[in-house]
């Protein structure tokens, strides 16, 4: 068995598969020109012949069955190229002479219309004529008319006719073949254009994909600038971090270094008060700046599935805090996929159903929901709500408005850090019969 090798290019597998393609069609509409070519051809003929048959009806009854009168002979022969036959009870007339051997069978025949007779041996006759016969009576006589045409002629015409068919046929699948050429090289072009703007990327001569590229490859080439917007962001924020880090711990670092190295005052309580506060202070911006490395943002591959996600972090809320209630309201399938990170799924809805949770009486309500391509996540609780003056500072780093409520003010500015990471919003707001609801969608 024959096995083919798959090309190694999209040239290759396009010219494999192309000029293939193209000489095969190019023989079928030869072939079929061809079968055309000699259906029409018969059709014709036949028509002309059942014409040139009732024209000599027409002039044998005008000359009321005297057809010796007509001189038909020379005629038909010079201007039909065809050979007749007239006959009547008293005579009958066959011209040319040669062809008397096919034609005189005919007139004994019953059969009318279309007659083909084929393979003859007659030396001097043709060898395959088309004859059209037509009996009637006029002037009280009986009279049967025969024209026949060499079909032997008309094939040498049809075949010469297919041949330069042939050669015009081999001239198009040349230029076919040249098309298809150039209109793949062209179509490579910027294929080629790419590769060059990647290598040009790889040497750092520029820092981001800005071409024009057919529209196939419109979402190859976002998603690489958004690859490296990605790695860019990545590294902006590790930088950040770091610095963060250092500009936050600093202040504690130095303060709980003074004091120890103060040793004419001894360690009292409230010395041991301020260095616990400063160290909770370093342990609090590293705890943040963990989370914070932790969180992925949006990564080409990734997604999650919401609902499993909720009904787990669900569970986990209502051993956390038993004598509330967590609840579920969502309209999508179990397998339905969103496009963010596991962890940062994960993060969103800790941290806000665990504030709802702090902050509720009975009850917290989850929502999920998609339209299109929007997707929405809704916190929902029935505690006391937040002032309205108070509501365009959630989010804001280190920001507790209950300083009785456990907690470092960290978690809805990290919230509000990975949603702005995906490019969605966050929006905090009352509920009309009492509570905060915090409104995601990205």
């Amino acid at each position: 068995m024959i096995k083919f090798k798959k090309p190694a290019s999209v040239k290759g597998a396009l010219l494999a598969l192309l000029l293939p393609a193209g000489v095969a069609l190019m023989g079928i509409a030869w072939f079929t020109h061809g079968v055309l070519l000699e259906r029409l051809s018969r059709e014709f003929i036949t028509d002309r012949l059942r014409e040139e048959v009732s024209f000599l009806e027409h002039q044998i009854r005008d000359s009321d069955g005297a057809f010796d009168e007509l001189k038909t002979g020379d005629y038909f022969q010079r201007v039909f190229h065809h050979a007749f036959v007239q006959h009547s009870d008293s005579k009958t007339i066959i011209s040319p002479e040669s062809w008397k051997p096919l034609l005189a069978p005919l007139i004994k025949s019953e059969k009318e219309g279309t007659i083909r007779v084929e393979n003859s041996e007659i030396t001097e006759g043709p060898a395959d004529i088309l004859a059209y016969r037509s009996s009637f009576v006029a002037n009280e006589k009986s009279f049967v008319v025969i024209v026949a045409e060499d079909l032997g002629a008309l094939k040498n015409s049809q075949a010469e006719l297919h041949a330069w068919t042939a050669i015009a046929s081999l001239l198009l699948i040349s230029l076919l073949v040249c098309a298809i050429w150039f209109g793949i090289n062209l179509s490579m072009h910027s294929v080629t254009r790419l590769k060059a703007s990647l290598k040009r990327l790889q040497d750092g001569r520029v820092s981001r994909i800005n071409m024009t590229v057919p529209e196939e490859f419109h979402p190859l080439v976002e998603q690489l600038n958004q690859l490296l917007d990605s790695l860019d962001q990545r590294l902006e924020r590790s930088r950040n971090a770091l610095a963060n880090l250092s500009h936050s711990v600093k202040t504690p670092i130095a303060s709980v270094q003074q004091i120890l190295s103060d040793t004419s005052t001894p360690l009292d309580s409230e010395l041991r008060q301020q260095i616990a506060a400063r160290l909770g202070d370093i342990d609090k911006q590293l705890e943040a700046e963990m989370r914070r490395s932790r969180f992925a943002g949006p990564q080409v591959g990734k997604s999650c599935y919401p609902v499993e996600k909720a009904r787990d972090l669900l569970w986990m809320m209502g051993r956390l805090y038993p004598a509330k209630s967590f609840e579920l309201s969502s309209s999508l399938p179990e397998n339905s996929r969103w496009p963010i990170e596991e962890y940062d799924l994960s993060e969103i809805l800790g941290i806000v159903l665990d504030n709802a949770g702090k902050w509720s009486h009975r009850e917290v309500e989850l929502i999920l929901e998609q339209r299109g391509p929007s997707k929405r996540i809704v916190v929902t609780d029935d505690g006391p709500g937040v002032e309205e003056a108070e509501l365009s500072k959630l989010g804001q780093r280190g920001l507790r408005l209950d300083e009785q409520t456990p907690g470092h003010g960290l978690g809805l500015a990290i919230v509000q850090d990975i949603v702005s990471r995906y490019g969605g919003k966050i929006v905090f707001s009352n509920r009309p019969r009492g509570g905060l609801k915090v409104t995601i969608e990205f």
